[in-house]
């Protein structure tokens, strides 16, 4: 068999990488979590936890473009050796983070539960969901900080801080979560407070690593807040099209019947972990190419995307043979309820054969986000609904196709946006950024120098 062969460039992404797991999975890890502990505390729990992290899973993505944004800008900046400017970008990134974050907690205490009523949730199911997001909301603004803070360190090519932020608060939120929800019976609230104490940690900790990488801090231009709300309307309408998919996909589950809806949470929250694992390379392509575009090297740029979609597709297939093979058993991981093991191992036997277009479009996204070629990342996920859609509404008028219907809409939602993404990279249109303004001229000598 030969041996897989890597160059100092593939060494690079995957030194930039496997880190960066630490990074993308703040939220994911927690719910995952929480998912394995309450899974045990009955159906009607784990049902409402299932509506209720689909909520915040959406306010989670949406929130994102923080992240998304602030990468590409510092990474763009330092490549053309604009140190100020990379450290403006973080600070007008906290300072929205701070002011959204208050909103969304509203947004998630009020809104929250009419919300999960509406995706299905009724009786114990509803009382259990609205119990964790009326907790949760508290910890949105931690959340949103925790965002901008793994922005810019990622931008500056460090995402082992990061992992070692994401490792410490996760460690303390399965602690507390054990002590609240085992020892102190608190049920589904104890798994909330659990996650909201670990996002305050996260977040302070994130704060303090940024100020030791900045310049001297002073206020944003507004210029600055024009080109993050400019970025993150393209990023949140991509966002809210990608949770339209997975809420959906929940909302159809729920309607199917309590045993699909509680299958299909486990796999669903199994595929996030896998996705940010595949996603992790999508980190190192998007600083990378915004750092070679900002020197103005766009042939640098395609051959950091040759590379990383190489080791996504070999990652994507580990994966996805891993997870087939452990398909039967994960589920015991989750659930004492042999009806919802069986929903789920088939929806996991899915999960692990769409990995492949999973990888391909997540380097993708990646590598247009370092491009700062958001539009097309928002026009391809509106467009990619409409291959999701078919199945998906065949799944809601005949309940039969159960899960597998389910899944298998997934997986041509994936593979329309690997398409459309791939296309526009090849294409190179994207070889012309517009990811930061102009730094500011250097003041002109006295004349009596010139």
């Amino acid at each position: 068999m030969p041996r897989l062969s890597l160059s100092p460039l593939d060494r690079r992404i995957i030194g930039l990488a496997v880190p960066a797991l630490g990074a993308l999975v703040v939220e994911p890890l927690y719910t995952i979590t929480d998912t394995a502990i309450v899974g045990h505390l009955g159906r009607a729990q784990l049902g409402g936890l299932a509506i209720a992290t689909t909520v915040l899973n959406l306010i989670g993505w949406t929130s994102a473009f923080l992240e998304m944004a602030t990468t590409s800008q510092v990474a763009f900046r330092r490549g053309r050796g604009d140190a100020d400017g990379a450290t403006d970008a973080a600070t007008a990134a906290y300072l929205a983070a701070l002011a959204l974050g208050v909103g969304v907690a509203l947004l998630v205490a009020f809104a929250g539960p009419p919300i999960a009523h509406g995706l299905g949730a009724d009786g114990a199911i509803q009382h259990n969901a609205t119990t964790y997001l009326r907790i949760s909301a508290i910890g949105m603004p931690f959340l949103l900080l925790t965002l901008a803070g793994t922005g810019h360190l990622t931008g500056h090519e460090d995402t082992r801080t990061p992992l070692r932020i994401v490792l410490a608060a996760n460690v303390i939120n399965v602690a507390l979560e054990v002590v609240l929800v085992y020892v102190a019976h608190t049920g589904v609230a104890g798994s909330a407070w659990g996650t909201v104490v670990a996002q305050a940690v996260a977040a302070a900790l994130f704060v303090t690593a940024s100020h030791r990488r900045t310049t001297t801090i002073r206020r944003p231009a507004r210029s600055e807040f024009t080109l993050l709300v400019r970025s993150g309307t393209a990023l949140v309408i991509r966002t809210i099209a990608l949770g339209a998919a997975l809420t959906a996909a929940t909302a159809i589950a729920a309607h199917v019947g309590s045993a699909t809806l509680g299958g299909h949470q486990i796999a669903l929250q199994v595929w996030l972990l896998l996705a940010l694992t595949l996603d992790a390379l999508a980190v190192p392509a998007q600083v990378y190419v915004g750092a070679a575009l900002g020197a103005g090297h766009v042939d640098e740029a395609v051959d950091i995307g040759a590379r990383c979609l190489r080791l996504g597709l070999i990652a994507s297939a580990a994966v996805a043979i891993v997870t087939i093979a452990l398909s039967p058993a994960l589920p015991y991981v989750f659930s004492s309820d042999g009806s919802v093991r069986h929903v789920a191992t088939i929806a996991l036997v899915i999960c692990g054969a769409l990995q492949p277009f999973a990888a391909l479009a997540f380097v993708y996204d990646g590598l247009l986000l370092g491009a700062g070629d958001f539009a097309t990342l928002r026009r391809s996920m509106l467009l990619s609904l409409l291959a999701f859609a078919p199945l998906a509404a065949a799944t809601l008028v005949h309940p039969a196709l159960g899960v597998t219907g389910i899944w298998l809409a997934l997986t041509c939602w994936l593979a329309a946006r690997t398409a459309l993404l791939g296309r526009r990279w090849r294409s190179r249109a994207w070889a012309v950024p517009a990811v930061a303004p102009a730094p500011s001229p250097a003041p002109a000598p006295p004349a009596s120098l010139k």
